[in-house]
This record gives C-alpha cells, sequence and structure tokens, in this order.
C-alpha cells in the first residue's frame, strides 16, 4: 500500500509532457517504466500462482495440462500485439506531431478490433476444441485436464482477457502507465487470493474446490474481467480528460489509421504468432519424454520469465518516449532513453542468470517435492537462463522499431528468431541430446540476434543522426 501511495504522488509531480519532452532521462523512465514494472512483477506471481497452487496437488498431468496450453494462451499475444503495440504506437507518434484526432480514432480502432478478434478467438477454440489439444501436444492422459483448463482461459476468457491487455497498451501510450498497471496489477492479485481455493481440495485449505488445472483457468477468467471491467469503468469516469477512446463514432477504417496501426502491429503480432509456432514444436518434443518432463519443463519456463517480465516492463514503459521523440525529431533525448534501458536491463539480468545456475535445484524443488522433476528441471533453468540478457537486448532493439514505425524491420527480427534460428536449432539439439538440448536452442539464437540488433541500431541512430543535421543546415 506505502508503495502504491509513493508511485502515485510520483506521477502526480511530473505531467505527461514533462515526462516525454524534458524531464532527466533516469526521472522520465521510473515514471514510465515503474508502474509497467510494477505490473510485471504482480503478472509474474500471477503466473506463478497457477503452476505453485496445481504443483501442491503433486500430479504432473495437472501441471502438464498448464503447461501444454501455453501456446494458445501465447496467441492471445498476437492480438494484443496487433491492436495494442501497433495502436499505441501510432498514439505515440500522432501525439509527438499533435494530432490529437489521430489518437483517438487509432485507440478506437484498437479497442474494438480487440473486442472482435477475441469474440472470433474463442468461437474457433471451442469449434476446434480437440485437434487443437492433438496439436498442442495433449494425449490420453493429459487431454482431459488441458481441455479443461482452456475453456475457461479461451473458450470463456479470450473476450476479457485481449480486450484488458489491449486497453492497458493504449494507456500507456498516452503516458499513463499508473491506470495500465493498477487495472492489469488487480485482476493480477485477485487470481493469486482466489486461486488457491478453486485448485486445492478441501483437505488442503478451507473451502478449497478441488478443480485442479480447471480451476487455475477459472480464477484466470475472472482476474481478467475485473481487469476489462475496471477499464472500461476508468474511460467512462475520465471521459474528456484522456486520448484513449472507445467510443464507437471514432472508430473508422480511414487509410491512415489502419495502415498506421497494422504496419506496426501486424509484424508485431506475427512475431507473436511464430513464438505460438516455437513453443508448439518445443513442447511436442518435450511431450514425447513424459509427463514428467512437460511438468519440469513447464517449471522452469515459468521461472524463467520472472526476471525477463521486469525486463520486459522497463522496455514496454519507456518506448512511449522513445515513439514520442522519434516522432519529435528530439533523436538525441530518445538515444539517452535507449541507452539507459540497455544498461539496467542488461546489469539486472546478468545478475540473475548467475543466481539461477547457480541455485537452479533449490528454486525448482520450490514448486514441486519429486526428484525426477527437480532434477530435469534443474537443467532445464540453467539452459533457459544463459539466453536472458540477449533475449532482452533483441527485444528492446525490435521495441524500438515498433515505437518508430519500423514494422518490416521487426517483422524480419521476428522471422529469423524462429524460423531461421530457433526452430532449426531445436530440431538439431533434440537430435543429438534429446529433451536436454532444447533450453539450449533459444541461447544459440538470442546471441546471434542480440549482436544483429545492436548493429542495426547503430546504424538506425547514425542515419536519424545525419537526417536531423542536414534538416538544420549543420
Amino acid at each position: 500500500m506505502a508503495l502504491y501511495f509513493f508511485v502515485t504522488r510520483f506521477f502526480m509531480a511530473i505531467s505527461k509532457t514533462e515526462i516525454f519532452e524534458s524531464a532527466p532521462i533516469p526521472k522520465a523512465a521510473l515514471a514510465l517504466s515503474l508502474p509497467a514494472v510494477l505490473s510485471s512483477l504482480v503478472m509474474i506471481v500471477y503466473n506463478l500462482a497457477d503452476t505453485f497452487f496445481v504443483g501442491m496437488l503433486n500430479d504432473p498431468v495437472q501441471n502438464s495440462a498448464v503447461t501444454l496450453a501455453a501456446p494458445l494462451l501465447l496467441a492471445f499475444n498476437a492480438v494484443n500485439n496487433l491492436f495494442g503495440v501497433g495502436s499505441s504506437s501510432m498514439m505515440s507518434r500522432a501525439l509527438g506531431k499533435q494530432d490529437f484526432d489521430s489518437v483517438r480514432k487509432s485507440s478506437a480502432f484498437g479497442f474494438w478490433c480487440a473486442v472482435f478478434c477475441g469474440i472470433l478467438f474463442s468461437l474457433l477454440t471451442g469449434i476446434f476444441n480437440t485437434p487443437l489439444l492433438n496439436l498442442l501436444g495433449a494425449d490420453e492422459i493429459t487431454f482431459s485436464a488441458t481441455k479443461d483448463y482452456v475453456f475457461y482461459t479461451s473458450v470463456c476468457g479470450a473476450v476479457p482477457a485481449i480486450t484488458s491487455m489491449v486497453t492497458a497498451y493504449l494507456f500507456r501510450a498516452e503516458g499513463s502507465s499508473l491506470h495500465a498497471s493498477i487495472g492489469l496489477t488487480g485482476g493480477c492479485l485477485l487470481n493469486i487470493i482466489i486461486d488457491p481455493f478453486f485448485i486445492l481440495p478441501a483437505e488442503t485449505i478451507p473451502f478449497g474446490m478441488g478443480m485442479g488445472a480447471a480451476g487455475a483457468g477459472f480464477a484466470t477468467l475472472l482476474a481478467n474481467i475485473f481487469s476489462c471491467v475496471y477499464f472500461l469503468v476508468l474511460i467512462f469516469i475520465k471521459r474528456g480528460k484522456t486520448f484513449v477512446c472507445v467510443s464507437p463514432k471514432y472508430f473508422s477504417l480511414d487509410k491512415q489509421i489502419v495502415s498506421g496501426v497494422c504496419g506496426v502491429g501486424v509484424p508485431a503480432s506475427i512475431q507473436n504468432l511464430l513464438n505460438v509456432v516455437g513453443m508448439t514444436v518445443f513442447n511436442n518434443l518435450t511431450a514425447a519424454s513424459g509427463e514428467f518432463a512437460v511438468a519440469a519443463m513447464g517449471i522452469a519456463q515459468k521461472v524463467n520469465q520472472i526476471p525477463f517480465y521486469v525486463a520486459l516492463g522497463v522496455s514496454q514503459g519507456i518506448m512511449p518516449l522513445i515513439g514520442y521523440n522519434f516522432a519529435s525529431g528530439n533523436i538525441k533525448r530518445m538515444k539517452k532513453a535507449l541507452v539507459f534501458t540497455m544498461e539496467v536491463t542488461v546489469v539486472f539480468l546478468a545478475a540473475v542468470t548467475l543466481g539461477y545456475y547457480v541455485f537452479a535445484e533449490n528454486i525448482i524443488g520450490a514448486f514441486m517435492k519429486n526428484s525426477d522433476i527437480i532434477e530435469l528441471g534443474s537443467v532445464f533453468l540453467r539452459g533457459f537462463s544463459l539466453a536472458m540478457v540477449f533475449l532482452a537486448v533483441d527485444f528492446i532493439g525490435v521495441g524500438v522499431y515498433q515505437a518508430c514505425g519500423m514494422g518490416k524491420l521487426s517483422l524480419f527480427f521476428a522471422i529469423a528468431r524462429k524460423i531461421i534460428l530457433e526452430i532449426p536449432f531445436i530440431l538439431i539439439l533434440y537430435h543429438f541430446f534429446s529433451v536436454f538440448g532444447l533450453p539450449y536452442s533459444q541461447f544459440l539464437a538470442e546471441i546471434i540476434l542480440s549482436t544483429a540488433a545492436v548493429i542495426v541500431l547503430i546504424r538506425l541512430f547514425k542515419k536519424l543522426e545525419r537526417k536531423n543535421a542536414d534538416i538544420m543546415g549543420i
């Protein structure tokens, strides 16, 4: 609670214009990133809560259900990025140009397209449920538990999950990171609180319903509904005081709006769809080694996401600042923001990687008391952790391209990441080292991609600086 009041007072002391145009970079970065980081921290606990409480059942089948469904939930991000990243990038650039009509139109376009895609996603998941679960790697042992989890999270939950996340992107774009954080954090906290009551049996916790993985899915559904309602109420309360607009009258298929949103959003969406493909291949190969391997891999993946979500919160928070200054031509400030973000992120993730490598067994053992799963999970976690620093550099680079409206460049990196590098590495390492080689595929891919991202960023800033110099006649 004390932290909440600190953040609130901090935001009241600094205006949105000051954040984007004149505040010292560390101060601006803190103002934009702190709410996103706090939200990410809660989302980390939220993601771990399902794994932790389901793990308390000591049933690898239930844990496997949560892991096998992960690619489907990751597919939500394809829609989130299409209309969340796309619309927020368009909004930031329009704000930099003081084009407020385009800001409102891009906001309404992103929101209503998110609602429509959420409905479509829900219908398709329900209709093609069985072949979809088979594709995800569910077998006769894990099928039933996975189906129940997917029913609540996807068939029933697609609309609130997608709509709430896209709306959070829209609030961040106008500099209202605190409101975005409160909406997402509130839902996550609710999920954490109610998770054990739905997952665990009455013998373990009073009033426990013993629904297992299905209970985790139902808690997630309720949490996403809460976040969605929060944002809709907030928009109603702040009408006339916010650029986030969901009024149907502002929904437009204007060529400038559609191309501005989709030019960034489509590549970002394809990036996530490729992630789904990669994870599906990954999970199917893991599933061939049995439910213990799937459970161990799922725990390692979730734990590895903890520090990366924090780093992602920093980069997501800073992107509106980069997009705004790119549009207004302040390349020096844009560059300072990027360098600051890189430095903070790399140092943080390098320290975490070392900790994970040393204490892998202890970390995995906190989630499930099974010696086989602890042994497998520690190997997987060490492999995953090696990629974190390089992955963050790659993602920050892609975030800059998206913030600047360079959709084709971000698409190239997405294709290179999964199709050219990571999936081939997955298949090669699996061939030679079986399931033990899988976690190292991302590490090998990201060494190459992060190097390429740095080179491209250096060239981009040199080009922008030359362009500015020509304009100013220097």
